[in-house]
Order: C-alpha cells, then structure tokens, then sequence
C-alpha cells in the first residue's frame, strides 16, 4: 500500500546548515535540492500527490534578509527547479494566499500552473504563504461571497472551497528534526492522515529513509474511524 498523498515537513534548514559550519542560506539551497529528488522518487514509488510546506504565514516575522532570500529560492523552483518534473509530466500548484508575494512571482506560478494544468504524471503542490486556519478562513470567506446559507454548508462544501481543492486528502505526513506537531499543515485535508516522524533535519534526510516512511505507512491500518 501506497500513500496516494504525501505531504512533507522538511523542518531543520538552519540547524543542519549550522551543524556544518555552513550559512542558513546554505541549508535552505539544500533544502531545495533534495525536495526536487524526493518528489521524483516518491513519484517513481507511486505516490500521486506530493505536498511540500514551503513558506509559512508566520515565517514573515523572520529577518528581511531571509524572507527576500527565501523568495528567491521559490522564484527559482517555479522557473528552473521544476524543469525536470515539468519534462515528466508532473503538474504544479501552489496553496497558499497570494497576497504579500511579489508580482513576479506569482507571475511566474501562474504561468506555471497555466502550462501544467493538464499533466497528468503526478501534482507536486507548493505551501506557500500558508497558514492552515487561513485557508479554512478563506474558504469561508468564498463561500459567504457566493451567498452560501447556514444551512447549506457540509463538509463536502467547505472541501469545494479550500485552496486547489482538486487536491485530494492526506494520506501520509512525514515530519523532520524530531519534532512531533502539525505547524497549521494542510489542517482539513490531514484529517486522517498517518503521522511519521523522523529524528533528521531536512537536508539530511535521504530516499532510504522515505523507503522506511512508506514502508511503516504501508504497515499501518487505516480505520477511519471504523
């Protein structure tokens, strides 16, 4: 058994960077590096959708310097990093709130988004600007604006309006550096999910140790409640 959807905490960019005498900035490069390379594997794996927490709504409050360097990352996986997913067929959408990011950028996910929107080889999906509350705000927020009653609203609806809502739930989220909590990740769609946690920064973590993650996720039993 497969995971349909995995979603990714890859928290630890600065530790590791600083565990090797290296600059934040270099983790964080490193960081995108190997999402890249464990998206492919984890396509190659069968997984379908692969979510990666990118840039939090609280992650504004770090210092200038880090914020524009971080979005010049994001500005360099939407228009280079994603070549090799985009040659396999691999579509990309982004969750998050626009709002804050600069015209250029959300040009260029636009324009990503545009162009792979009919590929159908997997959906790498980029949180960025996102809070998990936010997007639950805001898909209230849609559905008041399209005059829904009270009475109307069900679960079902609320999924229709959450960000890229073709986006389905959650089957497996693996958490980096040992830390056990959620931070606001995808909160509707984890509502099932299996949990792993794993004692590495980010940068650290390799393919062998996806291999572990699916392989617990695979010896799991999924109840639903049941």
């Amino acid at each position: 058994m497969v995971p349909t959807h995995l979603g990714i905490i890859p928290d630890g960019n600065r530790r590791w960077a600083k565990s090797q005498g290296l600059p934040s900035i270099e983790g964080h490069r490193r960081g995108v590096r190997l999402a890249k390379e464990i998206a492919i594997a984890s396509f190659d794996r069968g997984v379908r959708f692969f979510t990666m927490y990118g840039f939090s709504t609280e992650n504004w409050r770090r210092t200038e310097e880090e914020v524009g360097y971080l979005m010049e990352l994001f500005y360099g996986v939407v228009t280079r990093e994603f070549q090799e997913l985009e040659k396999r067929g691999v579509r990309f959408r982004v969750l998050g709130s626009r709002e804050g990011l600069s015209k250029r950028l959300v040009g260029a996910i636009d324009d990503l988004e545009s162009r792979t929107a009919d590929y159908p080889n997997g959906t790498v999906s980029l949180c960025l600007n996102y809070g998990g509350q936010q997007e639950l705000a805001d898909a209230f927020r849609s559905m008041l604006a399209a005059g829904v009653t009270p009475d109307e609203v069900t679960p079902a609806l609320i999924a229709e309006h959450i960000y890229a809502p073709e986006v389905p739930p959650v089957d497996l989220v693996i958490r980096m550096s040992g830390e056990q909590r959620i931070s606001g990740f995808m909160l509707w769609r984890i509502n099932y999910a299996e949990l792993y946690f794993v004692n590495k920064h980010w940068p650290a973590f390799t393919v062998a140790d996806l291999d572990d993650a699916l392989a617990e996720f695979a010896r799991r039993q999924r109840r639903y409640g049941n």
